[in-house]
């Protein structure tokens, strides 16, 4: 019986050489050494996404904040009416909550809460009559009720480096955070203000030349989401759309017809028009009846198609007030939804090792 070859296993054969590898280099790598060369294009993509991180880390999210602006606290004892009320007034969709009796920060109020508290009482109707009696204190018991996530305590001081703020946001899915500093007299928590997704990206765009080296499109990135789009027609009752945003966790649904012609989009904010003055027998009222009482300087909605490049996309959000962008073909019809959410994860995460 012939006996095992050298350097093998129970007799197990040598395997065949490659005559390739003869002529290959000692630590050649050959998965790093086969990959192509990044193309200019690539290479300018790489340089103006490393330009906006970079100026993240340098600006702050105090810097963010404009010379001027006003602040509306709202306490948890103050009623869900009368809140929905100060809002409208000042023509704001939230607002950040002060716990009066422990005086702390308290969370941020947005369309959310209204849009669970209109939940609580269809599930609930016999409760209807309480609506007006409602306070914001309450609004962790509706969350438990309909079983959806309590409001959002995040912050962050607004010393801290922009970037911060902008991965706290993505890693709680949040659209707007407060910026909460510790009044040095007293000792307590003192709420400065509150940046958005929005406010962000505008503050990038304004500032960072290099976001003009962003000339990959929204395809080639895969910027937005695509398929299983929820959608609704003008005719679709606004409780229905309601249930669709709580449903999928979304702040808009494109309008469509029947042909998948995008018309309109309905977003989270016209909740707050539908409900005014605590009337909520209008939910049963359709979609083409809560764009109706948009107020005449609404920004409209804003498209693109997929074949617009990330640079011009920074330009329209640098010169008109964007919530969110609806991807459309050649012929308007809807192919998907590119969210500020989106943007932002893009420049922070692409390419990052972390």
């Amino acid at each position: 019986m012939d006996s095992p070859a050298a350097g093998t296993r129970s007799g197990e054969p040598v395997p065949p050489a490659q005559p390739s590898t003869f002529l290959l280099p000692k630590g050649y790598n050959r998965t790093m050494s086969d990959k192509p060369p990044l193309s200019q294009l690539d290479k300018d993509q790489q340089q103006g996404l490393k330009a906006v991180r970079e100026f993240l880390r340098k600006r702050t999210s105090y810097d963010v904040l404009p010379l001027s602006f006003r602040l509306i606290i709202l306490s948890t004892d103050l009623l869900v009416k009368k809140s929905l009320d100060i809002l409208l007034a000042n023509g704001i969709v939230s607002a950040p909550l002060w716990d009066s009796k422990s005086s702390t920060f308290a969370g941020l109020l947005t369309t959310s809460d209204y849009i669970n508290v209109i939940q609580y009482y269809w599930a609930n109707p016999e409760k209807m009559g309480q609506v007006d009696q409602f306070r914001l204190s309450s609004l962790r018991d509706v969350e438990k009720a309909i079983g959806v996530l309590p409001i959002e305590t995040l912050s962050v001081h607004p010393m801290r480096p922009l970037y911060d703020a902008c991965r706290q946001m993505l890693k709680t899915r949040a659209r707007r955070i407060p910026l909460v500093d510790i009044d040095a007299e007293t000792g307590r928590e003192q709420v400065i203000s509150v940046i958005t997704q929005y406010r962000i990206l505008k503050f990038i765009a304004v500032n960072v030349d290099d976001t003009n080296l962003l000339r990959k499109t929204v395809l080639e990135i895969g910027l937005g989401t695509y398929g299983n789009v929820q959608t609704a027609r003008m005719h679709t009752s606004i409780i229905e759309v309601i249930h669709m945003m709580v449903k999928y966790n979304i702040s808009s649904v494109p309008i469509i017809d029947d042909g998948n012609n995008l018309l309109n989009v309905f977003e989270a904010v016209d909740v707050i028009a539908c409900v005014k003055g605590g009337v909520y027998d209008e939910l049963h009222s359709t979609v083409f009846d809560a764009l109706d009482k948009r107020a005449d300087d609404f920004a409209g909605i804003f498209t693109c198609t997929q074949r617009d490049r990330l640079d011009s996309i920074f330009f329209t959000i640098r010169t008109s007030r964007v919530h969110r962008f609806t991807v459309v073909d050649d012929s308007n019809h809807l192919v998907g939804v590119i969210s500020l959410s989106d943007i932002l994860q893009y420049v922070l995460v692409n390419g990052e090792e972390d």
